[in-house]
């Protein structure tokens, strides 16, 4: 069997994956799918980082840290996904419920 491209294969565990109503709610309003988003996560897509937080998340993944990543979802309005610095839990939220 043929292995998936790299940009489809999984980075890291996400642990538990969780997410706050109002990060549902808002997918929900701009029919998207969570899905959708955390498998941009899981393979490296950072989303609407700058290269400064790019940069942290390559470190984090060699060395351990907090995993972030920003997608716009509609107009203005975004989403983060967080991965725990241990892999224990993902979750989905609006940044102002950070």
């Amino acid at each position: 069997m043929e292995s998936p491209p790299d940009q489809v294969r999984p980075k890291f565990e996400l642990g538990a994956l969780v997410s706050t109503p109002g990060a549902l709610e808002l997918l929900q309003a701009a029919g998207k799918q969570p899905l959708d988003y955390i498998i941009r996560h899981l393979t490296g897509d950072w989303g609407d980082l700058d290269e400064h937080d790019r940069l942290v998340n390559e470190r984090a993944l060699l060395h351990g840290g907090r995993l972030l990543s920003s997608y716009i979802v509609a107009a203005d309005q975004r989403i983060w996904v967080i991965s725990e610095h241990d892999r224990s839990a993902t979750t989905i939220l609006l940044p102002q419920e950070y």
